[in-house]
């Protein structure tokens, strides 16, 4: 005799282009970022001049006078400058979020899997590394090992690990209440088996959405530290360099400010917009009322 067929349950729906309409702000930031990334790959085959490329006769020209967005104070071109500026500042940002995603991740799953004093310990180790700047910890990798892309990203991606650990962690608990994991514990499979199996695929969503937002903030840190003077060394072209530069011009040359200010500004703008349209696409609850 065969074994009763559930005829209650249904295919889950399927997300259609129209859901994209009923979320604008995922709409907006996907597109500033699908933009930022093409801009970001086409500077890796072709830019309006080369970057560095000095023009000492066409310094501080303004936007339209010459190239799109005018030069800088040693004739480069702004508008090449940006788009390499891009490449760099994403490519960073988005490898330091990889790795500490990556540890920070590992981190909270191991939390949530062996309570007591291993969750303690990593929780406690999380919020002594969450407590120093990245800021800090470039100037404190500078110093060890010079400044550049490696030391930047090191400096950020230890900076994430506690971001994710704590969202990790707290997510994962969740799942290991539930009663399918209480019934694969009776069926005899280990922590790392249920964890692979059923709390890493169920916590996925809010792994991604975290990561999306940290994004943001990676680019912004990224900046900083390459306004400092700790990110990637000359000639190579970044944001936050091109505002360090900008400073003494300010009053005479305000686009060379104003330019890579907006490029940070409408970056982050975008990854946070893309970020909160994510998590209500991929919220369960927000599903159901759909």
């Amino acid at each position: 005799m065969s074994a009763p067929v559930d005829k209650t349950t249904t295919k889950p729906a399927a997300y259609s282009p129209w859901l994209l309409l009923r979320r604008p702000n995922l709409a907006i930031g996907g597109a500033i970022i699908l933009a930022l990334v093409a801009i970001a790959l086409l500077s890796l085959v072709w830019t309006p001049l080369p970057p560095a490329k000095m023009q000492i006769i066409h310094k501080l020209k303004p936007p339209l006078a010459y190239g799109l967005l005018g030069t800088d104070q040693f004739g480069r071109d702004i508008a090449s400058m940006l788009m390499v500026g891009a490449w760099n500042s994403l490519s960073t940002a988005a490898a330091a979020v990889a790795l500490g995603g990556s540890l920070g991740t590992a981190l909270g799953v191991l939390a949530a899997a062996r309570r007591g004093l291993t969750e303690a310990f990593v929780m406690r180790a999380n919020d002594v590394i969450f407590a120093v700047p990245p800021i800090l910890s470039a100037m404190m990798l500078g110093a060890l090992m010079g400044s550049g892309r490696f030391t930047a990203i090191i400096a950020i991606a230890v900076f994430m690990v506690p971001v994710f650990a704590r969202v990790t962690a707290s997510a994962a608990q969740q799942i290991w209440s539930r009663d399918y994991v209480l019934a694969a514990r009776g069926a005899g499979k280990g922590p790392f088996l249920i964890t692979l199996e059923h709390v890493l695929p169920n916590i996925s969503n809010q792994i991604i959405v975290q990561a999306t937002i940290q994004l943001g903030l990676a680019i912004l840190t990224e900046a900083g530290l390459s306004f400092l003077g700790l990110g990637m060394p000359p000639p190579a072209p970044t944001w936050g360099r091109m505002l360090a530069d900008a400073q003494t011009y300010l009053a005479t040359a305000p686009w060379l400010a104003i330019l890579p200010g907006l490029a940070i500004a409408l970056t982050v703008f975008g990854f946070n917009m893309l970020g909160d349209g994510l998590r209500d696409l991929l919220d369960p609850r927000e599903k159901g009322r759909m």
